[in-house]
This record gives structure tokens, C-alpha cells and sequence, in this order.
């Protein structure tokens, strides 16, 4: 049967021609490189980039995050938050199609039984040749159909390289969705501290400010103050029992975020407390080769454009002829009984080369279509690296802020605080006016809660620059 369909093959291909056709068919799908032009240090607009080789985004998020309960609940997220499943299961789907990419270069087989059964009709030329009676005719056959494509144009390749990109796109994209959740939680979880360090400050205001109620009641008794000094000590307790409420309430709100980046529903959560926040790693950044490597979406950006190269290599391969080689074998006989005889045996083998002619414009629309997706793909990648830039620049000026952001807090804090006992001082020992001490209280409240936010947004700048780096997912 081999030499069959060996003998079918040069019968229909001559040998130069399947020389020529094998020769030219390397030079039709080109091979993939990344575009130079879109590695650029001019991208990152930062004072400095250290030119070594170490960078945040190496080290685990268990390393760099030391607190128990958050790790604890970083850990129960990627176990079961909906959108890592979700990635999961695409991963999944991307391999199927992979694993079906690379079976393309293999024959296709079918086999098995058939029965036909064929009767004549009378109005034709072989029914009135049968003297106007029907023929009836039964046929058994057990069969095998062989067929294969040969790869000459790279077609196959390229739909299987497509195949390959689009899998590694999936798992880089569950790397980003990794990176980003884990960044989510951490935040989350810092502010909700944040959030119970402002609500602790302002009830122990409430308390100061009940007392001091009571103070400016007994000095307007005793003639020291008036009236309005006592409606403003009130409009100051109404204010912050005001801003408690408004805290609670974006606890609640908070915590029912948080419980949905777990795929939990709604429920309390423990935390410890703000100031017990360490984050010891060193910030290094590395250098901006390093920045693209690291950051999962644009490597799933990448090999999205990867994925739309190689298909259009496929599509254009479709202009040129495909080169087909069949063959089937088997058993064929009008009795059952001698159906397992050697007489009953047939075998017949094909080798095909067909070039498209017309076939409704299908193919070119393929192709251009294909090239419309490359570069729509290019333009998401160069959109990508130019969002990571500015992502990691923001950054680091973000930080490079906080640092400065937060002494200065805390010393405009320290300064309100000593002006309020100061200026209450003074109006006790009848010294002073008491829109001064309202004043004063006003700015101590507002400093101390904007004190807090100034801690919570080192820790919050921390993060992004380690998302921004690409952190998180190793």
C-alpha cells in the first residue's frame, strides 16, 4: 500500500515541483521578533533608575508583607477569589486549544463499519434497462480513511505558534490578575486600619470635647464666657460625633469590599493596628528592561501580539496551494458472509495540491482582517508599556512624596495640639478669646486624621510601587 501511494504522489507532484514548493515554503511564515521600538528608557520619566540588577518586584508578597491576618487573607483570596477561578479556567481553555495546535501536524484517522443499501429509480436510463424493475443493492464494508496536510507554507506552524502565544497570554494575564488582587487586599486592609485609627482619634475627641463642653458651661456661669462661646463648643461636639458616623460607615463599606476580594459575603473583619505596619524590604527599582519583564500585563500584551502575528502568517498562507496526501483501505463486499475474505479487500490512495482561485474573496478578507488584529494588537501592547511607565513613575514620585508628606504632618499636628492647650489655657485664666480655642481644636482634629492618612499613604505607596514593578504574582 505504501509503494501505492508513493507512486500516486510523484504521478501528481513531480519531483522539482515538490522541491521548489518545499524550498519556497520557508520563506512564506515570517519568524517572530518583538518590536525594538517600544524598549525605551525614555519612557520612565524618573529622576533616577539605578542601573543594577536587583528590583522590588522579586521579592515575594510573603516576604514583604509581615502581618499574619494579612497574609492570612491574602492567602484565602487566591484560593478562592472569582476572578483567579476565572483566569484558572481560561489557562485551561488556552491549553486545550494548544494541545489541538501541535495534534494539527498529525494525520487524521477514521475507521469503521458501513451498510448501504441502494435501489434504482424506474425513470431513469438504468431502470428501463432493467426492463422496469427496481434494482436492489446491499453493500457491507469495514473501512479506514487516512489524511494528512503537509505543512509546506507553515500554515500549520503558525496557527500552533498562535495556539502557544495565546496560552502563554492566558497565564500572564492570571499572573495580572494575581498581582492585582494581592495589591487590592493589602491596600484594603491598610486602610481599614487607617480607617480605625481616625475612628479611635475622633471618639477620644468626642470625650475631650464633652469635657470641655462642660468647662465652657461652668465659665459662663462664672461670667468668664458668653453664650456663643457655649453653642460653639456644642456645634464642635455635633461636628465630630458627625465625622464618627461618617467613619463607621466607611468601615462598613470598606469591609464589605474587602470581603468581596475573598468571595466572601459581608462580614467584620480583624485587623491589627496601624502601627504595627512594618515594611522592611528595600525599595530597589531596577532597570527598565527589568520593569517590562516583571509586569504580567505586558507580557500578556505581548504575546497578544504574538498571538495576531502568527495568525496572520496563517492567513496569508492561504493564498498559496495546499498539498494534501489521503488514503483508506479496507473491506468491501455485496455478501456479509464473504466479507472477511481477501477478495473483499480494497485500498486506494490520493495526493492532491489545490490553489484557491475563487473562492468569494474569502481568503484575502482573512488576511486583511488578520492584519487589522496585528496592529490593533500592536497599538494595546505599545498602550500597555506606555500605561506601565507612567505607573511606575507615578510611583515612585508618589512615594518619594508620602516620605516627605508625613513628617510634615506629623509636625503640623504636634503644632495644633500645643496651640489648642495653649489657647485654652488662656481663656480659663481669662486671658484669651475663645474663638481662638475653637480654632485651634478645629485644625488639631482635621491635622491628626490627615496625620493617619499620611501614614496609610506610605504604606498605600509601597504597594503600587510594587504592583507598578510587577510584584505580587511570584
Amino acid at each position: 500500500m505504501k509503494s501505492t501511494i508513493n507512486k500516486t504522489i510523484y504521478s501528481v507532484l513531480p519531483g522539482s515541483l515538490l522541491a521548489m514548493i518545499l524550498l519556497t515554503g520557508c520563506f512564506v511564515a515570517k519568524p517572530y521578533q518583538r518590536p525594538k521600538d517600544l524598549v525605551d528608557d525614555r519612557y520612565y520619566r524618573t529622576d533616577q533608575l539605578p542601573a543594577d540588577s536587583t528590583t522590588l518586584a522579586d521579592v515575594s508578597w510573603k516576604e514583604l508583607f509581615t502581618d499574619d491576618k494579612l497574609t492570612g487573607y491574602i492567602n484565602k483570596a487566591l484560593e478562592q477569589n472569582l476572578d483567579i477561578r476565572t483566569a484558572i479556567q481560561q489557562i485551561a481553555a488556552a491549553e486545550a486549544y494548544m494541545k489541538q495546535g501541535k495534534a494539527n501536524f498529525f494525520p487524521a484517522l477514521s475507521a469503521g463499519p458501513s451498510v448501504m443499501y441502494q435501489t434504482n429509480s424506474l425513470n431513469t436510463q438504468l431502470g428501463q434497462l432493467s426492463g422496469g424493475s427496481r434494482l436492489h443493492l446491499v453493500q457491507y464494508g469495514i473501512s479506514g480513511n487516512l489524511s494528512w496536510e503537509a505543512d509546506v507554507w507553515g500554515k500549520i506552524k503558525s496557527n500552533k505558534e498562535a495556539a502557544v502565544a495565546n496560552f502563554l497570554k492566558s497565564q500572564a494575564a492570571h499572573q495580572a490578575v494575581k498581582s492585582d488582587l494581592i495589591a487590592a487586599i493589602a491596600d484594603t486592609y491598610y486602610q481599614l486600619m487607617s480607617l480605625d485609627e481616625q475612628k479611635k482619634i475622633t471618639g477620644e475627641t468626642i470625650l475631650y470635647r464633652e469635657q470641655n463642653l462642660e468647662t465652657t458651661k461652668a465659665l459662663k456661669n462664672s461670667g468668664k464666657l458668653t453664650q456663643v462661646a457655649v453653642k460653639q463648643s456644642e456645634a464642635l461636639l455635633l461636628n465630630s460625633r458627625s465625622i464618627l458616623v461618617s467613619l463607621d460607615n466607611s468601615i462598613k463599606l470598606m469591609e464589605n469590599y474587602f470581603c468581596m476580594l475573598l468571595s466572601i459575603p459581608p462580614q467584620p473583619i480583624e485587623r491589627n493596628t496601624l502601627d504595627q505596619q512594618q515594611i522592611n524590604t528595600a525599595l530597589a527599582v531596577g532597570v527598565p528592561v527589568q520593569l517590562l519583564a516583571n509586569r504580567p500585563d505586558v507580557k500578556a500584551a505581548e504575546f497578544g501580539y504574538m498571538n495576531a502575528f502568527h495568525l496572520t502568517n496563517a492567513a496569508k498562507a492561504g493564498f498559496y496551494p495546499s498539498l494534501t496526501l489521503s488514503a483508506s483501505g479496507g473491506l468491501q463486499s455485496v455478501d456479509f458472509e464473504r466479507l472477511f475474505s481477501v477478495s473483499s479487500l480494497f485500498a486506494t490512495a490520493t495526493g492532491s495540491l489545490l490553489q484557491p482561485v475563487l473562492n468569494k474573496r474569502q481568503i484575502r478578507t482573512q488576511y486583511e482582517v488578520s492584519q487589522a488584529n496585528q496592529q490593533i494588537a500592536y497599538n494595546s501592547y505599545k498602550k500597555t508599556i506606555l500605561n506601565a511607565a507612567k505607573e511606575v513613575s507615578d510611583a515612585l514620585f508618589s512615594y518619594d512624596a508620602q516620605l516627605k508628606l508625613i513628617s510634615f504632618k506629623k509636625q503640623e499636628f504636634q503644632e495644633y495640639d500645643s496651640a489648642t492647650q495653649y489657647s485654652q489655657e488662656l481663656v480659663n485664666n481669662g486671658m484669651g478669646n475663645y474663638l481662638d480655642v475653637i480654632t485651634a481644636m478645629t485644625n488639631k482634629l482635621q491635622a491628626e486624621l490627615n496625620y493617619v492618612d499620611a501614614k496609610y499613604g506610605k504604606l498605600s505607596a509601597i504597594i503600587q510601587l510594587y504592583k507598578a514593578l510587577g510584584g505580587g504574582w511570584k
